[in-house]
């Protein structure tokens, strides 16, 4: 997987609004933070926001699809949707969907050191 610096730029402006926004480069992708949680991945031109037992089914009522990843011949998936098109041209969607975002990160109590 190549890093797609100028689309974790874009991702970044269009998250402004986040206090404590940090962007870490990770398994050849992103992971955004919330200060300490993490609430977003970048990677492979996609962004994938964390979901939880609340608004999992949000993101699969859409038919977004989950981050997944092969570790041993299995394919794992984490608790991370594909954030819906709008979220790229509407600031509101944009926003509704991070809060959702952090407060699931928020609520699983995640944090980076």
């Amino acid at each position: 997987m190549r890093r797609n610096d100028t689309f974790a730029q874009f991702v970044t402006e269009h998250m402004a609004f986040v206090d404590g926004l940090r962007l870490r480069a990770m398994f050849g992708g992103h992971g955004i933070d919330q200060d300490t949680r993490m609430f977003a991945i970048l990677t492979d031109g996609r962004l994938y926001l964390k979901a939880d037992a609340v608004t999992r089914s949000a993101f699969e009522a859409r038919g977004l699809a989950p981050f997944t990843y092969v570790a041993r011949g299995k394919t794992v998936a984490l608790p991370y949707f594909e954030a819906p098109p709008e979220v790229f041209e509407d600031p509101e969607a944009m926003r509704n969907w991070v809060e959702l975002a952090c407060a699931a990160a928020c609520q699983a109590g995640q944090t980076r050191p």
